[in-house]
């Protein structure tokens, strides 16, 4: 259980999409933790230090329902299951702990990587054994339904792009125990291209990162957004008529490399009507 502080809120006085990714990413660790994974930063069993390996997110999906406001209790219930061949998912349920109503969901994909040589690697035997046996004995999904926008992928972008951010710097703070931008500074990145009219009018309901590269600290990165035209189903795949455009927008983004515009991150945000 987590309360919103007054300094993680912002201009609509309810707790940042970047506050509710670093509850999440702290109850992930957390969970890591009193498993007996490493302390480290890698949540990295025996096997895996022993190997070099490690775990790198390879796509996050946020969901968000209702925003808690500052002073509000957030009770967060996390898993992780076996994924593929080379990876691991681990799933989130967000709950009012005043009234057990569920405010959002979230899920994320990871794969293993050789810390040395930077190539993704299967998960061993071994390596199955040592962190399976912390997860549910069947299958359990925070997103079930069919279909579900978090299983939607992201196409290719190519400019131009609408709206833009170009020459964005990672500050000493953006990186993580790992020496690498932390996960959550990317959700930044990418809403300082979106739109002003869409921020003064609607709030963030759901965002997609795939991750495809890591960033250092040296690295200048341009943010792109783009108008996703033509959606016909709601964020967690039921069917609907589509809403009128200004109840609801979707944009697509990538973040790339300045200087050879490589991508770093490919999203996907769809935004609500702020109800005033």
């Amino acid at each position: 259980s987590f309360i919103v502080r007054c300094y993680e809120v912002g201009i609509n006085k309810t707790a940042t999409v970047e506050t509710i990714a670093n509850l999440l990413q702290e109850v992930g660790c957390n969970h890591a933790q009193s498993v007996g994974f490493s302390t480290d930063g890698f949540a990295t069993t025996t096997t895996m230090r022993k190997l070099g390996l490690i775990w790198v997110t390879n796509r996050m999906h946020i969901e968000i329902y209702k925003y808690p406001a500052w002073g509000d209790v957030v009770e967060i219930e996390t898993w992780c299951q076996e994924d593929g061949k080379i990876g691991t998912r681990r799933d989130w349920i967000l709950k009012d702990l005043a009234n057990g109503e569920v405010i959002g969901r979230a899920t994320s994909k990871w794969v293993m990587m050789n810390q040395n040589t930077r190539r993704l690697q299967r998960v061993s035997d071994d390596v199955r054994d040592e962190v399976f046996v912390h997860c549910p004995k069947t299958p359990r999904l925070a997103f079930p339904e069919e279909n579900n926008g978090s299983l939607k992928k992201i196409p290719v972008l190519t400019d131009p792009a609408q709206h833009s951010r170009l020459g964005l710097v990672p500050r000493r703070a953006d990186l993580d125990m790992n020496q690498h931008v932390n996960n959550v500074t990317y959700i930044g990145w990418v809403l300082e291209s979106i739109p002003q009219d869409i921020i003064d009018t609607h709030e963030l309901q759901t965002i997609t990162l795939d991750y495809r590269r890591e960033c250092q600290h040296d690295d200048i990165v341009d943010s792109l957004t783009y108008i996703e035209e033509g959606e016909e189903k709601s964020s967690n795949g039921s069917a609907f008529a589509a809403p009128h455009p200004e109840e609801q927008r979707q944009f697509l983004h990538c973040l790339r490399f300045a200087g050879n515009g490589n991508e770093i991150n490919r999203g996907r945000t769809v935004w609500r009507k702020l109800a005033r």
